[in-house]
């Protein structure tokens, strides 16, 4: 089957529903979709997405207007973040009214500032006496200048573009919002790399009430691999482009490489209907971290920004079990991940195939 229609039969596709049955090399037929739905499944929550059309970058906004019990976990050693630390359960502030993940390094932290004039100008956030209100919008980015003009970056018109775009129905993933730029498996090079985007996933869990919802944009060093199998679905690409070098694997035999600080950064948010106070849910944040290791190899490193808010809408009548709760969100966020390079679409222009193309190639 050739490329462009493999890719236009895929663009006819529902969001979620399983891909199709390809070839590729000795391989059985491609992997099916991950299980999907949408963090915007959690009550409380609205999403939204602004994608500049100058360059692949964007923003993602989660909005939360009555407020969420918020955490967050940083595990990458090259983070760019806004209000984490409010974020401590030592300090005094116990909700955030919205979450955002941009593209654009530090730059695309400006985006924020248009996500506070939204929520200020809808009289939501943290009540400072008779003055008014101040909004609490944590955020992070994820190094995607090297994707295109390197000029162009989300800034705050951007950040309150996807405020008005926020809606709760399903949620557009792969080269869009935060994920337009993202790229993964650049151990050995930008020549090598693949295109990812931005993926979410959600669960109702079982007849509990709960829901448990990941949003995530991968733009990791490293190579994403299935949890169900081990098996990299995409990554860094062989020197013959036939297959993936496997990046872990060439570590593991003495591969060394230098590499630029604070290029890549994997960054999401896992939310839930439960009731968790910021203690509970920066632990949640933690677990969710499971998500990324059991999807991204290697992850964590130097040149990573790893990043994960949690949010509780606390809107489920249930006491829920926090490590529970942690358990599922790691699931979850994988699924998004494997979710986020399989939606996506390559950038053949700038040489970054994607899953899609790379399989049906091969």
């Amino acid at each position: 089957m050739l490329r462009r229609e493999f890719t236009r039969n895929l663009v006819g596709l529902p969001l979620g529903a399983a891909l199709p049955s390809v070839a590729y090399g000795d391989d059985a037929a491609l992997d099916a979709m991950p299980q999907g739905g949408s963090i915007t499944d959690v009550p409380g929550l609205r999403v939204g997405h602004h994608t500049l059309s100058e360059r692949p970058t964007g923003c993602t906004v989660i909005l939360c207007e009555a407020g969420a019990t918020a955490g967050v976990d940083v595990r990458g050693s090259a983070p760019g973040t806004r209000e984490t630390d409010l974020l401590s359960p030592t300090n005094a502030v116990e909700k955030a009214h919205a979450i955002l993940l941009s593209g654009g390094s530090a730059f695309g932290l400006d985006a924020a500032s248009g996500v506070m004039r939204y929520l200020e100008e809808h009289n939501i956030g943290y009540k400072i006496g008779e003055l008014g209100v101040v909004p609490i919008v944590p955020a992070a980015i994820l190094m995607d200048l090297g994707v295109g003009n390197f000029k162009i970056r989300p800034n705050a018109d951007s950040g309150y573009k996807a405020c008005v775009a926020a809606g709760t129905g399903p949620l557009a993933e792969g080269n869009v919002g935060a994920g337009a730029g993202a790229t993964i498996g650049k151990m050995f090079g930008a020549k090598f790399a693949m295109k990812s985007g931005l993926g979410t996933a959600c669960v109702k869990v079982g007849d509990t009430g709960i829901v448990v919802g990941a949003l995530v944009a991968v733009n990791a060093v490293g190579d994403v691999v299935r949890p169900e199998t081990g098996k990299i679905i995409a990554g860094a690409r062989s020197e013959d482009g036939k297959g993936f070098r496997d990046s872990m694997n060439a570590v593991m035999n003495g591969y060394r490489v230098v590499m630029k600080s604070g290029e890549n950064t994997t960054i999401g948010v896992v939310a839930t209907n439960a009731p968790f106070n910021k203690t509970q849910m920066t632990k949640i944040a933690q677990m969710a971290h499971d998500g990324y290791a059991r999807s991204v190899n290697p992850v964590h490193t130097m040149s990573d920004g790893d990043t994960i808010f949690s949010m509780s809408t606390g809107t489920a009548n249930v006491k829920a079990d926090v490590s529970a709760i942690g358990a599922v969100a790691a699931v979850v966020m994988s699924r998004a991940i494997v979710r986020a390079v399989m939606q996506a679409t390559g950038l053949p222009e700038l040489g970054l195939p994607a899953y899609r193309d790379y399989v049906a190639r091969h």
